[in-house]
């Protein structure tokens, strides 16, 4: 048996993490398929790339529209140049998103950035009002750490999860 090399096993990675975010929800047999690999193989190498935390989960896409919810996106910047750490902690364990929960807000996304803003958070609400309540909360969360608030509603997305949206001709009617 011919042992690979680390350059083709990353390339074999790449596949196989290309071809699961078309579709992490495929059988394994199809995936297999897919990149060219034998079925073992390809379960070998996802039961690998997760120990190597190189995939964390794994998600459904969903429209929210059809839901009743609307998706916004926030982004903060913070004041000076170091956030206070008890700040840091509370954005670690994940109180902001309980709070959030409180208010029937469903986070997507939570990333510290660089740029113009120093985070950004993607989430989910049933309306403008409740969105408001959830921006005034994270103020509350960290009075002494965020400088400013800018906060948008998607109106479509083309792709999402590195998935196309079968709607996406919607965007006709945005434009």
């Amino acid at each position: 048996m011919v042992k690979s090399t680390k350059a083709q096993i990353q390339k074999d990675e790449m596949k196989l993490l290309a071809e699961l975010q078309k579709n992490s929800n495929e059988n394994i047999d199809t995936i297999a398929v897919h990149c060219g690999f034998s079925r073992q193989k390809a379960w070998r190498m996802i039961k690998q790339l997760e120990a190597n935390k190189l995939i964390w989960g794994y998600t459904t896409v969903s429209d929210e529209k059809k839901m009743g919810l609307i998706h916004f996106i926030m982004m903060l910047k913070l004041k000076g140049i170091k956030t206070e750490e008890k700040d840091v902690d509370t954005i670690i364990s994940r109180k902001m998103e309980e709070s959030a929960a409180k208010l029937g807000i469903i986070m997507e996304t939570s990333a510290y950035i660089h740029g113009e803003y120093d985070w950004i958070l993607t989430f989910t609400a049933e309306n403008l009002t409740q969105a408001k309540k959830f921006s005034d909360t994270v103020i509350c969360m960290y009075p002494h750490s965020i400088q400013k608030i800018t906060m948008m509603q998607t109106m479509i997305f083309i792709k999402k999860h590195y998935v196309l949206n079968p709607d996406r001709k919607m965007l006709k009617e945005f434009m």
